[in-house]
């Protein structure tokens, strides 16, 4: 029984990559993260094969806001007519005024790039945004989507609860599970970091919190769902302890920031291909990097990050 949950593919860098999830609760819908601009057309079309439209939406409720999957929050939420969106707090400015966001992510990126992968931010009014703390229960038609505050991979960074289903809704929090990795074992399952906010010891006590409710099944915006989750749980654990081991390391024999910071890509991709050949998966180093390159890079920045910030802290 799917409770209602329809995942959709926001068609974000390739095919099964990038989700988002519609829920429907007596001919009433929340949306649970959109993708980018250019994801609003599928997610519309969602509502039209569920046989709903625009006005029968009253929620779009955001995991965090990095911009794979809150960038389409202000078009969306444009053409949803009585949805009101839910985030958490300190994530709740960066959709009401969307310009540090912008200029941060445009100062890495360029804003022509920016532009063409996710669309232009607009803002949201601040009447259709409703901050959700710890523990806050989102009603959809009754359902009970209980919003749990779960740092980590970001400090805004919520799960949601979907207490009919017995799901979770996990972001980033319970890591990437590619579909081209999945073998007669089921699911290859590793952590995700994030360039400026990557805390280990937050993200094994978030894991530890959601698989503390017992849930069926988690699902991922990167990608769908997966069960065996206490099984997937272990794995992530040990790649975190294992990615913090690759980074001290890295630290102590590459002080120079560039040279540490590809001593961590390689360490990272030897972490990941080990595994990937022990879970049944059969192909090789190039292959593993086509579909995990942008993580291995990403997951080396948040590392960084990550170190830097102990050194400051110790300073």
């Amino acid at each position: 029984m799917n409770h209602g949950i329809h995942t959709i593919d926001t068609g974000f860098v390739r095919p099964r990559f990038d989700a988002a999830y519609l829920l429907v609760e007596h001919r009433r819908a929340a949306f649970i993260d959109c993708g980018t601009n250019h994801s609003v057309p599928r997610m519309l079309k969602a509502l039209d094969d569920a046989g709903l439209g625009p006005a029968d939406v009253d929620w779009l409720i955001l995991t965090h806001v990095h911009l794979d999957h809150a960038g389409g929050a202000s078009e969306l939420m444009a053409r949803l007519p009585n949805a009101r969106l839910a985030v958490h707090p300190r994530g709740a400015r960066h959709m009401i005024d969307p310009s540090q966001l912008w200029a941060g992510a445009s100062a890495v990126y360029g804003e022509e790039v920016m532009e063409a992968t996710y669309g232009r931010l607009r803002p949201i009014p601040a009447e259709r945004v409703v901050e959700a703390p710890d523990g806050h229960i989102v009603s959809l038609a009754g359902r009970a989507l209980r919003c749990l505050e779960t740092p980590g991979h970001a400090r805004h960074h919520m799960s949601i609860y979907d207490e009919r289903a017995n799901v979770c809704f996990t972001g980033d929090t319970f890591g990437l599970s590619y579909r081209e990795f999945d073998t007669a074992k089921g699911p290859y399952i590793l952590p995700t970091t994030t360039p400026v906010q990557f805390d280990p010891d937050a993200l094994h006590a978030s894991i530890r919190r959601l698989v503390a409710l017992k849930p069926s099944a988690m699902y991922l915006t990167h990608f769908d769902h997966v069960d065996e989750v206490e099984k997937l749980a272990g794995d992530l654990h040990a790649q975190i302890d294992a990615m913090v081991s690759i980074a001290l390391s890295a630290q102590e024999q590459s002080p120079d920031a560039a040279q540490r910071h590809e001593a961590m890509k390689a360490a990272l991709a030897d972490l990941y291909l080990s595994r990937a050949h022990a879970h049944g998966w059969h192909g090789n180093r190039a292959q593993l990097l086509e579909l995990l390159g942008m993580d291995v890079e990403l997951n080396a920045q948040g590392l960084g990050v990550w170190l830097d910030s102990l050194q400051k802290r110790a300073s």
